[in-house]
């Protein structure tokens, strides 16, 4: 098929370079003429596994081109996807939808022949609807122009193998003609045996925000359990793995921290205890919100075992490395990260700080450029008084620690993501702490 992506970020690109994969040609399109250059030349302005060899492949093919005029686009394409951004709004509890509604107004007056605009965007209920209704509106088609919404599932730092494979797909379908597009666009990925799940257009947009509150509903749940274990001194590791093996649970997710960030979850869970609250769901809206409260609460929470950590030596004056600038490992965005988050309230409480990531550190240098940063992993540590560990990168859980240990001042490491295994640290000389663990 022709196909249109709308919008290059963190969800067009892997989704532009996917459909590339999948046999069809696309063109992206964006407002960023720079951004469009590097990506015609197979540059990749984001970092995902994959991605830059994807990328560099289909440009070089000629199958995966982009452009900055979205004529060209409603000319080429038969099916549109619509991956622009949805932040949240300013009211702090919404989307803003309006790069969605002003991708549509830009399309919808160029489109001369029947066609199908599939929306990706995380949206409130109802959007689709509104979505259809303007698009007709606007089109010289009318109402032949088909409007669904197939909401994405993507992880960060996995979106290519997401895109490409997928454990479920879901089309939100008015007409027939809609979920005949979606079967076309997607088989390779159907017939791989990927289950769809054809619902209406207010379903799909529900599913969406439910999966992602349910995320960090459960991210929420378990670092609660770590700050008993805290008090109590018990493990929560083990607790994880006793829960883990129901399988109604499962432990997927079940990794306490400093709490989750990025683009998508903060902004998801806000939005659906709102969506809750408008639809007067007051309960529900009150128990999402405690999810809320839990994770906006990990950043005090890693204070304070950091603080504990350095005993006598206060953090004002203390030098500290954070390993980690990006939200989670994969990926080089830092929105609302939590690792950045952590370092701000270490510096405002007199802390000097030294991030080192290993993809993220020209993002973070862009967006928080007070902190002194490093591609070197163990120079990060030259003279530390207490590394702590913010974003869960294999390659601190890799690390050697008996060849890392007369780097610091002290070999002193607070791993606020739960993700070493203690023992080969401790027994090469360092002390360790994590959340919800007894310390040793």
């Amino acid at each position: 098929m022709r196909v249109s992506v709308i919008g290059c970020g963190h969800l067009g690109i892997p989704h532009a370079a996917a459909m590339a994969e999948l046999g069809h040609e696309v063109i992206g399109v964006d407002v960023d003429q720079t951004k469009v250059d590097r990506l015609n030349a197979g540059e990749c302005p984001i970092y995902e596994i994959g991605l830059p060899e994807l990328l560099a492949r289909h440009t070089a093919s000629g199958r995966l081109r982009f452009t900055t005029d979205i004529r060209e686009a409603a000319d080429f394409a038969e099916l549109h996807f619509i991956g622009v951004g949805t932040p949240i709004d300013a009211d702090g509890r919404s989307y803003d939808t309006a790069q969605v509604y002003g991708a549509i107004r830009q399309l919808a007056p160029h489109l001369v022949r029947a066609c199908t605009i599939v929306g990706k965007s995380t949206v409130t209920v109802g959007t689709t609807a509104q979505v259809t209704a303007l698009a007709q509106r606007l089109a010289p088609i009318g109402n032949q122009v088909d409007v669904v919404w197939n909401p994405e599932f993507l992880r960060e730092g996995h979106a290519v193998e997401d895109t490409l494979r997928p454990d479920r797909l879901i089309a939100g379908v008015s007409t027939a003609e809609g979920e005949k597009a979606i079967r076309a666009v997607y088989a390779g990925i159907i017939d791989a045996g990927v289950p769809i799940f054809v619902t209406d257009p207010q379903t799909a947009e529900l599913a969406k925000g439910a999966a992602n509150t349910f995320l960090g509903l459960k991210i929420s749940f378990i670092n609660a359990v770590a700050d008993m274990c805290e008090a109590a001194g018990g493990d929560v590791s083990q607790i994880v793995n006793i829960l883990g093996i129901d399988p109604r649970i499962g432990s997927g997710g079940m990794r306490p921290g400093i709490g989750y960030g990025g683009g998508c979850l903060p902004k998801d869970v806000r939005a659906f205890t709102a969506s809750a609250r408008q639809l007067g769901a007051d309960q529900a809206a009150g128990l999402l919100r405690a999810a809320e409260v839990i994770n906006e609460s990990r950043t005090g929470v890693a204070l304070s075992l950091i603080t504990r950590a350095l005993g006598d030596l206060p953090i004002r004056g203390s030098r500290i490395t954070v390993w980690g600038a990006a939200f989670k490992p994969g990926t080089n965005d830092v929105r609302e990260s939590p690792a950045l988050a952590l370092s701000q309230a270490l510096q405002q409480a007199g802390a000097s700080v030294t991030i080192h990531d290993p993809q993220a550190v020209a993002t973070a240098t862009v967006r928080n450029p007070e902190f002194e940063y490093t591609d070197d992993l163990a120079a990060s540590l030259n003279a530390a008084d207490i590394v702590v560990l913010a974003t869960e990168w294999p390659e601190y859980r890799q690390a050697d620690p008996q060849a890392l240990v007369e780097r610091p001042a002290t070999p002193l490491l607070v791993d606020c993501r739960t993700t070493v295994d203690p023992e080969p640290w401790r027994a090469s000389g360092w002390t360790v702490h994590q959340l919800g663990r007894p310390g040793k």
